[in-house]
């Protein structure tokens, strides 16, 4: 056991004059040390190159030596450490590399320069991210949006068609009549006729370099909120320009390639294009996901937050959707929008259905807040 400690001591240490440890490496370690070596000593051993061979067969050593939870690290690690990304722009990279939504940022912010050829593989790897995504979220995103509307709508006598039968059985079982095998339904619950959609959801997300994960999960959100008939979504980026990619929220792949991440940020200007779209304010929860380092006019973008709260949009700003841990974000800004009342927080993508949920049903945020977000 002692032996096993200093070989994993030797392994953290990185050899030479680091090493103290006396230990010998097998073949096998020697690889792992080597795999390590080529990430964390790079300054001083060379590293990986720009080869794109070289760097395949590393992904290869390191996917034998390590579960992949620790391979998505390291990868992001070669990534930032050793400027790499270029080499995500060729084939055989992307056939070896292990996708994670980290990686799926970086393509992002390079499908501009990945090669024709290549686009498809490029498209590989995003969508087994983005499957992968829509598995873990897409069910408790719409269970708490729908029962969130559902509970909003229901009503009391309803006419015969709109009554909910589970929901009616179960409220007047006290009534069953045993000699006649039957409920009598003193109380009848139902929902009222629906309109072709309840509230209207906006994402509007900031496309600047430092929101890839944000956009990425923001993307699948909007996916799924699309699918849900009794919400109306729309998907808005930004940078110092606006586009709307509402027709692109049927298929999550097209709509992340659809996001050029990188460049400046007019927080204002998308402001005004989402006042522009609004029909009903009183029904409509804007999102907005972005640092709130605005480069355009800040005195403007303090107005629309000043206007759209004063026409009666539910406005919510997250810094962050994403596990990435405590964000950067604009303070001074953040401690505006909580002085008109805005909530202003960084969200994880397991919280965030049941946000929507809170603010479809026009909970109090600053509570809902509380109760579910641990404070940084």
């Amino acid at each position: 056991m002692e032996e096993e400690y200093l070989k994993r001591w030797r392994l953290i240490l990185g050899g030479n004059e680091a090493d103290g440890t006396g230990i010998t490496l097998t073949q096998e370690e020697q690889r792992i040390d080597q795999s390590l070596e080529a990430v964390y000593d790079s300054d001083r051993r060379g590293g990986l190159g720009s080869s794109a061979p070289k760097v395949s067969r590393w992904l290869g050593d390191i996917r034998e030596f390590f579960p992949q939870t620790v391979v998505q690290v390291i990868q992001r690690d070669a990534i930032k450490r050793l400027n790499i990304t270029s080499l995500l722009t060729e084939k055989e990279m992307l056939e070896t590399v292990v996708p994670d939504v980290h990686l799926v940022a970086t393509l992002m912010s390079l499908s501009r320069v990945i090669p024709e050829k290549n686009k498809d593989m490029a498209r590989q790897v995003v969508r087994k991210v983005v499957d992968e995504l829509l598995r873990k979220l897409s069910a408790p995103t719409q269970q708490a949006v729908t029962g969130a509307l559902n509970r909003s709508a229901r009503r009391r006598n309803p006419r015969y068609n709109e009554i909910d039968w589970k929901t009616t059985i179960t409220k007047n079982l006290k009534n069953y009549q045993p000699e006649y095998k039957t409920i009598i339904p003193e109380m009848r619950i139902g929902y009222g006729r629906k309109r072709k959609a309840m509230k209207d959801i906006i994402l509007c997300l900031d496309q600047s370099g430092s929101m890839g994960t944000s956009v990425i999960y923001s993307g699948i959100f909007g996916s799924v909120l699309a699918s849900i008939p009794a919400v109306s979504t729309r998907m808005v980026v930004f940078d110092t320009t606006v586009v709307d990619l509402t027709d692109d929220l049927q298929d999550p792949v097209d709509l992340l390639f659809g996001v050029q991440l990188g460049g400046g940020t007019d927080i204002a200007r998308a402001l005004t294009y989402c006042q522009g779209v609004i029909t009903r304010p009183q029904d409509t929860v804007l999102v907005l996901v972005t640092d709130l380092y605005e480069g355009g006019d800040a005195r403007e973008m303090r107005k629309k937050f000043v206007s759209l709260v004063n026409s009666g949009v539910q406005l919510i700003v997250l810094p962050a959707l994403n596990d990435d841990g405590a964000p950067s974000y604009d303070k001074s800004h953040a401690e505006f929008l909580a002085n008109i009342g805005v909530p202003t927080f960084a969200c994880t993508p397991d919280k965030f259905p049941n946000l929507m949920a809170a603010a479809l049903s026009k909970q109090d945020i600053g509570m809902w807040i509380s109760q579910n977000i641990k404070s940084t």
